[in-house]
């Protein structure tokens, strides 16, 4: 079991739908904090004690600038959630390219980027006996690729794949990675797409149960959180 209480961990995304709902968990389960988002007034606002950083996590050495702030407020890392989102909708042959590239350095490059970042605290917190985690959202659409969301179904896929792969590399030096792949979820995301259009979507999960779930399968340890293991919340 991995225990929480104490444990420093980087929230990137503190802000957003299910960002706000990690915050007050993890809070609430006495972990230590540092909260990362574009917005200083928005983190402040959370109400939530830690260390605060801002920056846009697109931007090149900014993944590295936000571990360095984790590390500098609490002298270490344990664990890592990636709790950002950029969705677009559409069909595929009208997704322009800046949609493309909006979509992949979002949803992708800057999780893969974070991870390269965090990797070397990460595995400091193993060496010092820790159980060091990242977690990121790939969400349904990864097992199922849904029409209307080509575009964003590959980039999610893409970090599915990413998060496979490399967390076979990292099980070997004590870093596990957990993807969490929810069904839809009652957030703002669908409501600011990049491009297009939301469709009239059927009422999602509740963000909260979402975070809490997702929580509890890092406490358990859990590396695989398909969309299966959010069923008894539809």
């Amino acid at each position: 079991m991995t225990d929480l209480h104490g444990a420093s961990i980087l929230l990137v995304g503190a802000t957003g739908g299910l960002g706000r709902e990690f915050a007050h968990i993890l809070h609430d389960k006495g972990a230590t904090l540092t909260l990362a988002g574009r917005d200083q007034a928005a983190l402040e606002a959370l109400g939530i004690p830690g260390a605060t950083v801002t920056g846009d996590i697109t931007q090149d050495g900014v993944p590295e600038r936000f571990v360095e702030a984790a590390v500098a407020a609490h002298g270490r890392l344990d664990g890592v959630i990636f709790a950002v989102g950029a969705v677009a909708f559409g069909p595929a042959a009208e997704v322009s390219d800046s949609t493309l590239d909006a979509l992949w350095k979002v949803n992708t490059k800057a999780p893969m980027a974070l991870l390269r970042a965090a990797t070397p605290a990460l595995q400091s917190s193993a060496e010092a006996g820790g159980s060091p985690f990242m977690l990121a959202l790939s969400g349904v659409v990864s097992e199922s690729p849904t029409a209307g969301l080509a575009a964003y179904s590959a980039v999610k896929s893409a970090l599915h794949a990413h998060f496979s792969a490399a967390g076979r590399e990292m099980r070997r030096v004590g870093i596990r990675l957990l993807d969490a792949r929810p069904g839809h979820t009652d957030t703002e995301l669908s409501k600011h797409p990049v491009a297009g259009q939301p469709p009239a979507f059927p009422k999602g999960l509740d963000p909260h149960a979402v975070a809490v779930r997702i929580v509890e399968g890092i406490e358990a340890d859990e590396r695989d959180l398909p969309s299966t293991a959010f069923s008894a919340l539809a």
